[in-house]
């Protein structure tokens, strides 16, 4: 595909060609990683679809008309259904008169005539986040789908979808994108000079459409910043030092995620391009534990003068915390074996290598393990913070004399200059 928008996944890339230029498929599973460029192809097939220009080898042209309604995301026969709400779910909507926004809103379009009198194409970004009553209403439109209507899902797990809805589909998956294309991709559209893009790649791994809302938004990646050096400070940190740092970190997530989100609204362009960075409990569902996030806050609630974060959102805050946190023990672990030049938090390059060989041997690797498995339980909708306050009392710790050297004892939290056993 000669026009294609999207970048690092030439297998996926040619599947989308050939049904370009052959009989498209009613249905089509986009899955990968977030981020990784799956809107983006489902829109360069949309284009190609769309696009009327004569030599089907050469659609999308992006000169045409249905080329530039695309572009736009004004084409009449292009639909798009994307996660909204606090809870962040692709709902089926009421029986009667649908709401916009939902399941059954979108199959009252598709019975409609195109208005352009070609194909049509519905885009469903993040598929994995409808739960199952709004996949078993859009199952019956896959049994019998409406004549020349192609339905898109992007999903960062096709495992969330159910069986009868998988088996209707092709399915075509992408992978990430390696450093070096991220870079010049960045280069390309003239948002970030070569240093910053070659940091940039290194951080979003592999996910360009994350590289892309970094460079966007300057102020994110302050804070990401901030969030890696807090949570290299506190390995010599004690208990106390500990419980209060990983709230304000908790908080500095959350502005992350709204600073990503303003990064991608930016451009309007790439992967989930309004979503947030990451939102939890796949299905909207699942087994619970005993106290979950919403149950903690009537407990125990914010001051009266915070504004009230919804649970949804202090999961997504804490997930990618937990990005960051496995980002940062992954450097760690590559420092401590001699490693500098495949560590991505290239801004404590010096610090990481400096306090690595204080850790305990596979303390880190034991850490990660432990930090996959709160990741997954955050899915489940565990509790956020109790989930945090358990896995930071479980970083690794070092001497203190160890952190002096590294230079991070003046940009430690406060309170941070407990011992370690404290």
């Amino acid at each position: 595909m000669k026009n294609a928008a999207t970048r690092g996944q030439p297998r996926a890339t040619a599947e989308i060609a050939s049904m370009i230029l052959g009989r498209a498929p009613h249905a089509v599973v986009l899955s990968g990683p977030g981020s990784v460029g799956k809107t983006t192809l489902a829109l360069d097939l949309a284009a190609g679809l769309l696009c009327s220009a004569p030599d089907p080898a050469a659609r999308p042209c992006r000169a045409c008309r249905g080329c530039h309604l695309v572009a736009s995301g004004n084409h009449p026969d292009l639909y798009r259904l994307a996660p909204e709400g606090p809870g962040g779910q692709i709902v089926i909507g009421a029986a009667q008169h649908p709401e916009p926004g939902t399941v059954r809103y979108l199959i009252s379009q598709l019975a409609l005539l195109p208005v352009e009198g070609g194909a049509r194409v519905a885009i469903v970004e993040q598929a994995h986040r409808m739960n199952d009553a709004a996949q078993n209403a859009l199952l019956k439109m896959l049994e019998e789908p409406p004549a020349g209507v192609t339905i898109v899902l992007c999903s960062d797990d096709d495992e969330c979808l159910l069986p009868t809805v998988r088996s209707r589909c092709v399915r075509v998956r992408l992978g990430v994108v390696g450093t070096r294309e991220i870079e010049a991709w960045l280069g390309e559209l003239g948002v970030a000079d070569a240093p910053q893009a070659a940091r940039l790649a290194r951080v979003a791994g592999g996910r360009p459409g994350l590289a892309l809302a970094y460079a966007r938004s300057p102020e994110a990646e302050r804070i990401r910043g901030e969030i890696a050096r807090g949570l290299v400070d506190l390995l010599p940190a004690g208990r106390q030092a500990r419980l209060a740092a990983i709230r304000d970190l908790l908080k500095s997530a959350a502005s992350l995620d709204a600073s990503l989100s303003a990064g991608r609204r930016a451009g309007a362009v790439g992967d989930e391009a309004d979503t947030p960075v990451r939102a939890r409990g796949r299905k909207g569902k699942g087994a619970a534990p005993a106290l979950q996030d919403d149950q903690a806050a009537d407990i125990a609630p914010d001051e009266p003068s915070a504004p009230k974060v919804s649970a949804a959102d202090k999961r997504a805050a804490a997930a990618t915390l937990l990005e960051i946190w496995a980002s940062v023990g992954r450097d760690l672990a590559v420092a401590r074996s001699g490693g500098a030049r495949q560590l991505r938090e290239l801004g404590q390059l010096n610090e990481l290598r400096a306090i690595a060989p204080a850790l305990a041997a596979g303390a880190v690797e034991a850490f990660l393990a432990r930090l996959a498995e709160t990741d997954a339980a955050l899915d489940e909708n565990a509790n956020s913070e109790l989930a945090l306050d358990v896995l930071v009392l479980g970083w690794p710790n070092v001497e203190s004399s160890a952190a002096a050297r590294a230079g991070t004892g003046s940009a430690a939290p406060a309170g941070a200059t407990g011992s370690p056993r404290e």
